[in-house]
């Protein structure tokens, strides 16, 4: 039987080994051709539902399953059954329960059977309507004035028993009359489920500016908090069309190379910290933190920079501190450490 990619519904007769086409939270089963050296085998499976929708199920009839089957599982509600793709099998799926911190109490769920075409040609056709029904509720939505309300992806339950609306909103929305609306128009049950706006963002998609497919929708499952600290931390200017993503929350990837930073800067003198010098006080315009310089301007001519290295400055507030000693003009210094930066603005 031809597997299809979950996410296109394309055939995937371009991969020899029948891999998934999409690269939303693609996996690489690392250990799967790695005997275990345990008599103890993991009868957890890993399931992959619409986009970043992801479960653990147990496998307690002990079905001969392998990564890429399609698979009827128990639903989240326990009523009527879902389809999703398997991702992952045998004693890698105990370390992705590790690594998530998932209590194994709270995996009951199981898998019922690998699905009949029957079953998957149900799904298909599901999935063809979802992007129609999608519009249909954003039209309700819009006629009943839930202007503060996006719904931003439509799911169908693998039998076709509910349909799961994703919403985003910084409100309380009443959905009520949607929902009855809704039912009428589909007769089926309808679920409205809240996520937020880095959720969205990986259940649509996109490109990053990096070139790259976004991190939220390919491999990063677990979202850190991120503040302009790690900006300022990495000395890149605080711009917030540059430094926020098609989510317009701050990149996730702004704490990718933070603690490298934060490591680097506990070598630098505090930067708010001036230098009192014969031609006038000093103080830090901008620091290169691997390669360990510092910029300093007089306070009255503030365009002109120069380059000192860390070293010579931890040097110039010992002196100051043990000597109370005035540093010599910063031009008096080596012309090896100091690098003269003037910047001219000219009106276009």
């Amino acid at each position: 039987m031809e597997k299809s990619c979950y996410n296109c519904l394309k055939k995937c007769n371009d991969f020899p080994n029948k891999e998934v086409k999409c690269l939303k939270l693609n996996v690489i089963d690392w250990l799967s051709n790695v005997q275990s050296p345990f008599e103890y085998k993991s009868n957890f499976v890993e399931v992959q539902f619409k986009n970043d929708r992801k479960d653990i199920f147990i496998n307690q009839d002990n079905i001969i399953i392998n990564k890429n089957d399609i698979v009827t599982v128990e639903s989240k509600s326990g009523i009527g059954y879902d389809i999703g793709i398997v991702t992952l099998t045998g004693d890698l799926v105990r370390l992705q329960i590790k690594s998530k911190n998932i209590n194994l109490n709270s995996l009951y769920k199981k898998i019922y059977r690998i699905s009949t075409q029957k079953e998957i040609n149900i799904w298909k056709s599901l999935r063809k309507k979802e992007n129609k029904n999608l519009l249909y509720a954003k039209s309700i939505a819009k006629n009943l004035n839930l202007n503060n309300m996006k719904i931003c992806d439509a799911e169908y339950q693998g039998d076709g028993e509910k349909i799961i609306f994703y919403y985003t909103s910084e409100n309380r929305i009443d959905f009520r009359k949607l929902i009855v609306e809704l039912a009428a128009r589909f007769h089926t049950r309808i679920e409205m489920r809240q996520i937020g706006y880095r959720q969205e963002a990986a259940k649509i998609g996109g490109i990053g500016t990096c070139g790259r497919e976004l991190c939220c929708s390919t491999w990063l499952r677990n979202f850190k908090s991120v503040n302009t600290n790690s900006a300022r931390y990495q000395q890149l200017s605080i711009n917030i069309e540059k430094i926020t993503g098609q989510c317009n929350k701050l990149k996730c990837c702004l704490n990718y190379e933070l603690d490298e930073y934060l490591s680097s800067i506990k070598d630098f003198p505090d930067f708010n910290r001036k230098i009192y010098t014969v031609k006038g006080i000093a103080k830090c315009m901008k620091i290169d933190v691997f390669k360990k310089k510092m910029w300093f301007a007089y306070i009255k001519h503030p365009n002109t920079w120069f380059k000192i290295e860390v070293e010579k400055i931890k040097k110039i507030f010992e002196e100051e501190k043990k000597k109370n000693k005035i540093c010599p003009p910063l031009e008096k210094l080596s012309t090896n450490d100091i690098q003269k930066t003037e910047l001219i603005f000219k009106d276009l």
